[in-house]
């Protein structure tokens, strides 16, 4: 009874950590969700397609007390095509008062698409840097409480942005479209003097002013997407130090409440191992030149992965996780349409499911994780990972924590299983560090077409059904051993939830079990229905099972024992016939009229070689010792000697 309890009070134990953690996550998905209010049903504006966007200062005037911004911005761009006007993204409701270009003040228009029209007074010629400054005033928009916040924090004034996916334009003019990133973006920020401000990239300068007010000046000299440029405005405790397997500058601004919680503290200095398992997996931090950190944003349920320095209103591991490693995929790789939005999401959700695993949950706590998410992504029979443009307007189905979010990370747990971690996590640092994506846009086929080249295998069928298809498989998965001791027969079929896809071709994990407590993991390439295997196997199964490590998504699959099934149905194949029998050097066959694989085990089960049989070749066993071996080819297995 004494280890009963015991036991009880440990399985008590682990099961709330995990639910915390699920919660933690669930609430993750919830708020950014609530984050995202409002946004525009397009992914490019095409009147901004004929420049390219290379610099923005701002320059602006903030007071966290009041709902108001006042200053300008200055943009400098590369025309690429003759303009004879510009148009920036940017709401018809702050006014513009002027628009400055080489001293003159330029004519525009504020329309009501939520675009800034600035007519030229002389065409531009093709492949012309130039720049032009924008001067406006007037109080942001803040539906959905977010993209220009200001409230308080413990009776203090605070003001935060927050910009995902279009909400930038809603504070300053800029180029929004999934196409182009601002290469390099100054903040020159003016408070009253008791305020810090905490931004993307490096502090440069704090420069006390006359009246009581101050000039804050951050640098970031990478590309930026518009909507991960972010500021927060309060007073602050600021938290300097270094993190990253080499060392970079980590550096938080929190509220003094949250400045001496000893939770939040800890887990700010856990984020050092997080980012070591995360450069490991993903390569170096991307934006190591620079820093990063967290700005701590006072609407409740809010977390945003703003370039070099996440905002966030808590900090749990999971939330820290899950920002921390969209600076790999959403920041230094953004998604190239709001179509491709698992790309940042989906990678965000299995980044946690790496360290969830390598640090923060034991196997079985890890397991009731990967269960309550598969759980979640198998509860409605539809739906896709890739967004269809007719949902584009659509927030609920671009973050959709079921798909977006969940399901997008089990296909990368997938693709892991179907890799194996070495050549999964090598694609994983290739697509990281590919050239045409990093520090760009990349979208679900860029990253379909990377697989490839890392690994020389085609995964289109595997995204069409995973992907673009909807739904999930069951399966019914039956098994025999006729002969004690030799081997296995399955036969497996498979029904699919969703009529847009017929079959999920997939490598299905069977875990076999002896009598006497052997195991043996198996992989059965399961490529279409009613597919039968064969297995050697050397000891009695007592059972068999199927996707305990939750390697792949499926619903109400059974495993039944079937005494009636063997191995082959004999219409189905033709006799294969080994020759010569005893061999010396080389295998042939009669039978075998088309290419197939071919397995070779010794007498005690253990795989000594596999590849690949053409008709009309021979088989090399030179390199083999004298002994009894059997060969797996076309569903039949062979017994023969090696002299």
């Amino acid at each position: 009874m004494r280890n009963f309890y015991s036991i009880l009070i440990l399985l008590i134990f682990f099961s709330r950590f995990t639910a915390q953690q699920t919660l933690e996550h669930q609430s993750l998905i919830e708020r950014e969700l609530s984050s995202y209010q409002k946004k525009s049903d397009f992914n490019i504006n095409p009147n901004t397609l004929n420049y390219d966007l290379q610099y923005q200062r701002m320059e602006v005037s903030l007071d966290p007390a009041v709902t108001y911004i006042s200053g300008s911005v200055t943009s400098h761009f590369l025309s690429k095509e003759s303009m004879s006007a510009i148009y920036f993204d940017f709401t018809d409701q702050i006014p513009v008062s002027e628009v400055t270009y080489h001293g003159l003040s330029l004519a525009f228009q504020q329309l009501s698409t939520k675009e800034l029209k600035i007519d030229f007074p002389n065409s531009i010629p093709n492949n012309t840097v130039d720049s032009l400054t924008i001067h406006y005033s007037g109080v942001p928009d803040n539906i959905g409480r977010t993209y220009f916040y200001v409230g308080q924090q413990n009776g203090s004034p605070v003001l935060s942005t927050l910009s995902e996916p279009y909400g930038a334009q809603n504070w300053f003019p800029t180029k929004q479209s999934m196409n182009d990133k601002i290469d390099h973006f100054d903040f020159k920020i003016t408070t009253p003097d008791q305020y810090s401000v905490a931004a993307n990239g490096l502090l440069k300068s704090e420069t006390l002013l006359s009246g009581n007010r101050k000039l804050t000046f951050w640098r970031t000299q990478y590309p930026m997407a518009a909507y991960l440029a972010g500021l927060s405005i309060g007073d602050f405790v600021k938290f300097n130090d270094t993190i990253g397997n080499e060392s970079f500058p980590y550096v938080n601004y929190l509220y003094s409440d949250t400045s001496t919680n000893p939770a939040v503290l800890d887990n700010l200095e856990w984020t050092k191992e997080a980012m070591a398992i995360l450069e490991t997996h993903f390569g170096p931090y991307p934006f190591a030149n620079e820093k990063y950190g967290h700005m701590q944003f006072a609407v409740s349920g809010v977390g945003m992965e703003h370039q070099t320095m996440s905002s966030m209103d808590s900090f749990g591991k999971a939330g820290i996780v899950h920002e921390l490693s969209h600076q790999w995929f959403g920041d230094k790789i953004t998604c190239g349409s709001w179509n491709d939005a698992w790309l940042n999401e989906g990678f965000a959700i299995f980044s946690e499911y790496v360290v969830y695993e390598k640090n923060m949950m034991t196997p079985t706590e890890f397991l009731n994780h990967l269960q309550f998410h598969l759980n979640s992504i198998t509860s409605l029979p539809g739906g896709s990972v890739y967004i269809k443009d007719s949902n584009l307007g659509d927030i609920s189905t671009i973050f959709n924590g079921r798909l977006t979010y969940q399901k997008g990370g089990f296909v990368l747990r997938m693709l892991q299983w179907i890799l194996g971690d070495d050549e999964f996590f090598q694609m994983m640092r290739d697509y990281a560090s590919n050239p045409n994506f990093a520090y760009k846009y990349a979208t679900t086929e860029n990253f379909k077409n990377q697989i490839h080249t890392s690994t020389g295998k085609d995964f289109t069928d595997f995204f069409n059904d995973w992907v673009y298809g909807e739904g999930y498989p069951s399966y019914v998965i039956k098994w025999n051993q006729p002969i004690a001791n030799q081997e296995i027969n399955f036969l497996i079929s498979q029904t699919q939830s969703h009529s847009s896809v017929n079959f999920f071709e997939m490598p299905l994990p069977i875990k076999v079990t002896g009598t006497n407590g052997e195991v043996l993991n198996l992989v059965l390439n399961n490529t279409q229905n009613n597919q039968r295997f064969s297995e050697m196997i050397n000891f009695k199964v007592a059972s068999v099972s199927f996707n305990d490590e939750l390697r792949i998504i499926e619903k109400n699959s059974t495993v039944n024992f079937d005494p009636s099934l063997l191995k082959t149905n004999s219409s189905q194949k033709q006799e294969v016939l080994l020759f010569p029998n005893p061999v010396k050097n080389e295998i042939n066959f009669k039978g075998i009229l088309t290419p197939t694989s071919y397995k070779i085990y010794s007498v005690d089960g253990r795989l000594i070689a596999k590849g690949n049989y053409n008709p009309g070749t021979l088989i090399k066993v030179s390199n083999l010792k004298i002994g009894i071996y059997f060969i797996k080819i076309n569903d039949q297995i062979i017994k023969f000697q090696k002299d």
